[in-house]
């Protein structure tokens, strides 16, 4: 029996996702960017800190009517960051359940979608953390922790990005992610950061350049944090044959891997025999 792997869909062997946090007026330049140069990525909202005002200049927090009109059928994600922004270990558990519940309540009523994913605001949390958000339903949590490489996630609660905007190997690290051909694992490219952070640095040519030279490739997969969860979590649902000549996808979405070195394509609801 050959080595199996996942691929993305089409058969890619690479993705990419962006998490940004709060809800900055910033946010709508990061979003032009990113569509300008085809990527994507989710938008961790705390649905109680809007502001009730338009802001001056564009500085500061967005109101909900502008956060709704920027992020709503955009092709983004919007997700959980709590509701008020608190340290959520700190909190008794009952609050911090109502942190996650009344935040993901209010997003999925402002966008009329489900809202599974979720970022830890300050990157703080605990095991108990962890078990509020599931029992909220809370699929997946980003960290703040940087792992440096395009692993994929085995503890989606604990999920480490790549690497924030700000860290000075990013471009090494995107030349290394676009440069490399993955022979076995799949990659997964995933930077992190605070779009008000390009205003207060005065260097929203970070975000340009990276956006410029990776967006647009063939061989990457753009997408959502939930979409690539979602996908991840649908091939762990293919089932195998003893000798893996027989494959059957019990999902809703089609699904690829690599055996032996080519990719096969097993579609929903579909047996693949080799």
């Amino acid at each position: 029996m050959s080595s199996i792997f996942m691929r993305f869909p089409d058969g890619k062997a690479k993705a990419l996702t962006l998490s940004y946090d709060d809800d900055t007026c910033a946010n709508i330049k990061l979003i032009e960017i990113m569509h300008q140069y085809g990527l994507k990525g989710t938008f961790n909202l705390n649905s109680g800190l809007y502001a009730k005002e338009e802001p001056e200049n564009m500085r500061g927090t967005l109101t909900e009517k502008m956060t709704t009109d920027a992020l709503k059928d955009s092709g983004q994600e919007v997700a959980v960051h709590a509701y008020t922004h608190p340290f959520l270990e700190q909190l008794p558990e009952n609050l911090t359940a109502y942190e996650i519940l009344k935040d993901r309540e209010n997003l999925e009523k402002q966008f009329g979608t489900i809202v599974r994913g979720m970022a830890y605001p300050f990157g703080t949390f605990n095991d108990v953390v962890i078990d509020i958000a599931r029992k909220c339903g809370i699929v997946y949590s980003r960290t703040v922790r940087s792992t440096l490489d395009f692993s994929i996630p085995e503890d989606w609660m604990r999920l480490d990005p790549t690497c924030h905007h700000s860290h000075p190997e990013l471009m090494k690290l995107a030349h290394k992610f676009t440069q490399d051909k993955p022979n076995r694992a799949p990659y997964l490219f995933y930077l992190w950061g605070h779009a008000y952070e390009f205003n207060n640095n005065d260097n929203w040519n970070v975000i340009e350049e990276f956006a410029a030279y990776i967006g647009g490739r063939d061989d990457v997969w753009y997408a959502t944090n939930i979409e690539i969860y979602d996908y991840i979590d649908a091939y762990k649902k293919l089932q195998f044959s003893v000798d893996a000549k027989i494959i059957r996808n019990p999902t809703g979405q089609d699904l690829w891997l690599d055996m032996g070195g080519q990719t096969y394509m097993v579609g929903s609801g579909k047996v693949l025999k080799l």
